[in-house]
């Protein structure tokens, strides 16, 4: 037997489980779960984090049990394709012809999954309106449609598969909700602005990492945090998360959303320069200014806990890096005609490639799907490794979740044909 088939035997046995489940085990449809959504004044409820031991026993033989199976592949190094072979899978989509609305970007690597649970999708989809409009006042009523158009709901449970209930998405989908009104507001579409972008990220920062002073100071503090619509978000967002999360998982939260802010400050200083960034330099950025806080929830929404140190293992932070990196891609790629569309030039990759390698669009676009699956290879191969080598049933479920968020990430991409339409290079 050669090596390379030795490690994929035994990845297979550690990521994908012995149950043999096919791409229907993957998102198993529950039933809906109703929730009555507390009232402003009322406060939120707990919901109980069950903490999963992590054993140093070897590998189990069977599922760790409450814990589902996620089939989700993740492969052995040695299989991944050369560049060059996914620069020719991204010239032309699969079967001749031009992609058709809602399909996939040929040659993207990525997962299929079915279909999102439609009872749960539309009794989170009507929860989450609630909390951002009734609760919280988070948008006027001229910005409903483009907020029913992000279809958070599909997002959420497309990307967490796991999760015990819809209070359990609900926790994730406030922070993203109020992660992209952050964005929109502040930084982009709704008013947003480079220009004293820092002091408006800093002080709504406070409202995940709350100020310590005195009392003279803490009253005019705290009134603040309710001052727009961003910070209104972000606080109460926080309020429910930190109730049913635990004190490392708030914080482990806190410090990716640090990261983040610190990517929008940096383009940020480019976009008030006109700089264009070198192709690193912009990967760079996008390292911080991307999805990292939302797959990283992943062992909070499914109601374990992925313990500190190993989630701090560099092999680890490197896992999540490469996932976040890779995903946030996909947000360059999918949006790329509507930022075409928008005022002003936005950075994506595919125009710094363009700009940076005098590439035309077109080349730009394609080589950027070739980046793309070069780190989507990296992620799964370097989450297998670290699977084999620490094969603690918590950290093994995580690697599974965090995959499971970028499948559903991509699903979202695809099929928003409400926000995404494909350029035409095929």
């Amino acid at each position: 037997m050669s090596a390379a088939a030795t490690t994929e035997s035994a990845i297979d046995r550690i990521l994908r489980g012995p149950t043999g489940l096919g791409t229907a085990g993957l998102y198993p449809v529950r039933p809906s779960v109703t929730v009555e959504e507390p009232s402003p004044a009322a406060e939120a409820p707990v919901a109980e984090l069950p903490v999963v031991e992590a054993p140093s026993a070897a590998i189990p033989s069977a599922p760790v049990p409450g814990v589902p199976v996620l089939d989700v592949p993740l492969v052995d190094p040695t299989s991944a394709p050369s560049p060059g072979t996914l620069a020719r899978a991204a010239e032309a989509p699969a079967g001749g012809g031009k992609p058709r609305v809602g399909d996939p970007i040929p040659g993207l690597y990525h997962h299929p999954i079915v279909e999102p649970d439609p009872v749960r999708v539309e009794e989170l989809s009507l929860r989450i309106k609630a909390w951002a409009i009734d609760e919280i006042e988070l948008y006027p009523a001229e910005w409903e449609d483009q907020f029913d158009g992000f279809s958070t709901g599909r997002y959420m449970v497309a990307c967490h598969p796991d999760a015990p209930s819809v209070d359990h998405l609900m926790l994730a989908a406030r922070l993203m909700v109020a992660e992209n009104a952050v964005d929109d507001i502040y930084c982009e579409d709704h008013g947003g602005s480079p220009i004293g972008l820092g002091g408006r990220l800093l002080m709504a920062h406070t409202a995940l990492d709350a100020l310590h002073t005195t009392a003279e100071y803490h009253g005019p503090w705290e009134r603040s945090l309710s001052s727009d619509a961003p910070r209104r978000a972000y606080k109460s967002a926080m309020d429910y998360f930190v109730r049913a999360a635990t004190p490392s998982q708030s914080d482990r939260f806190r410090h990716d959303m640090a990261r983040l802010h610190l990517g929008y400050l940096a383009e940020a200083s480019w976009a008030e320069t006109d700089h264009v960034p070198e192709v690193w330099e912009y990967l760079a950025m996008r390292q911080f200014n991307n999805f990292r806080p939302c797959p990283t929830l992943t062992d909070s929404i499914g109601a374990y806990e992925l313990p500190s140190d190993l989630h701090a293992l560099p092999a680890m932070q490197r896992v999540i890096a490469l996932a976040g990196n890779a995903t946030t891609i996909v947000n360059d790629l999918y949006s790329y005609t509507k930022e075409l569309a928008s005022p002003g030039r936005h950075l994506n990759l595919p125009v710094v490639l363009s700009e940076r390698e005098n590439l035309s669009e077109r080349e730009g676009y394609l080589k950027a799907v070739e980046v793309h699956n070069e780190l989507m290879h990296a992620f799964e191969a370097e989450a297998a490794a670290l699977a084999a080598s620490c094969p603690v049933p918590t950290l093994v479920r995580f690697l599974r979740g965090v995959a499971a968020w970028l499948d559903g990430n991509h699903y979202w991409h695809q099929t928003n044909t409400f926000r995404y339409t494909l350029p035409d290079f095929w």
